[in-house]
């Protein structure tokens, strides 16, 4: 049976010119507007996402949380799945439900190998949070400055 993720990784992204004759020296180098990984990374994204969601229901552990990014290796062996905030016992359920996860994603997807998942939080998050929390320092002693 095939699913929309699998059309999706499958699907040609630019029109066929029927040119079969035309090698691949002549052709565009645009021809893909993004790399395979790229749309790899993005349905272990959505897949992951909807899994996750469906999974909340019968674990409350998982319940916030929220997949920010997915990065898998080129031989497709690991993939790093980056979550907005990783709680200890959301970690904890994530590691439980990672062969589920893992076996999810075989199913749902035709690709050599289902990676091997990893959950680390999003450091774009902490860092995020450090410059917010500068602006907020930066703002109060504009504001001290300005009653003297």
């Amino acid at each position: 049976m095939e699913t929309k993720a699998n059309r999706d990784l499958h699907e040609r992204s630019g029109p066929h010119t029927g040119d079969r004759h035309m090698s691949h020296a002549h052709r565009s180098p645009t021809h893909r507007p993004y790399k395979r990984m790229t749309r790899v990374n993005a349905l272990l994204h959505r897949v992951l996402a909807e899994t996750l969601e469906r999974l909340c229901d019968k674990d409350e552990r998982l319940g916030m949380i929220t997949i920010t990014d997915v990065s898998c290796d080129p031989d497709l062996r690991r993939a790093v799945v980056y979550v907005a905030s990783l709680p200890k016992e959301a970690a904890e359920a994530l590691e439980e439900q990672r062969r589920s996860l893992q076996a999810t994603l075989g199913a749902q997807l035709r690709i050599k190998r289902v990676p091997l998942l990893s959950f680390v939080p999003d450091p774009a998050i902490a860092a995020g949070a450090r410059i917010e929390e500068a602006l907020r320092r930066a703002r109060g002693a504009n504001s001290t400055d300005e009653s003297l």
